[in-house]
């Protein structure tokens, strides 16, 4: 599983990475959304490299999001009693494990796809250097200390 934040804003992007951006449902700064590894999603990815960041999420990341900025229809909080009434799961944990393993996604369990974060404590490294260079674009490889600093 791969989330992928968007770090710079809407000015100045040309129109082709634009609608990669819209694709992915990264409209503005701080959306995360979750993806499977999928050669389609790598290239979406590698085309919007200087404009988002991305990495390998866990279980414990994904579940702590879910809890804390998940949102159902209506801009409604997602709750562990929806979670067991409305889906197949009996905690957000379990749906959080289903959700790595790539047999669920979030959209099934009808919490919105997009999940709007804060900005990171203490900033972003540097918004217009990759990674490899010390800035906060591009892959990372391990995204949780990133989104642990923005939930």
């Amino acid at each position: 599983m791969i989330a992928v934040v968007r770090v710079r804003g809407r000015t100045g992007v040309k129109k082709g990475i634009q609608d990669t951006m819209s694709m992915l449902k990264l409209t503005r700064i701080n959306h995360l959304v979750l993806l499977h590894e999928d050669p389609t999603y790598k290239g979406m990815l590698v085309k919007a490299k200087d404009y988002i960041t991305w990495g390998e999420i866990d279980e414990e990341t994904i579940t702590q999001i879910i809890t804390k900025r998940g949102k159902l229809s209506g801009n409604v909080n997602v709750t562990e009693e929806y979670i067991k009434e409305n889906t197949d799961f009996s905690s957000i944990e379990e749906l959080a494990k289903a959700v790595v393993a790539g047999e669920a996604t979030v959209e099934d369990a009808g919490i919105k796809s997009v999940f709007r974060l804060h900005p990171p404590r203490r900033g972003y490294e540097a918004t217009k250097k990759s990674f490899k260079e010390g800035g906060s674009l591009g892959n990372r490889g391990n995204i949780n200390e990133l989104v642990a600093k923005m939930i």
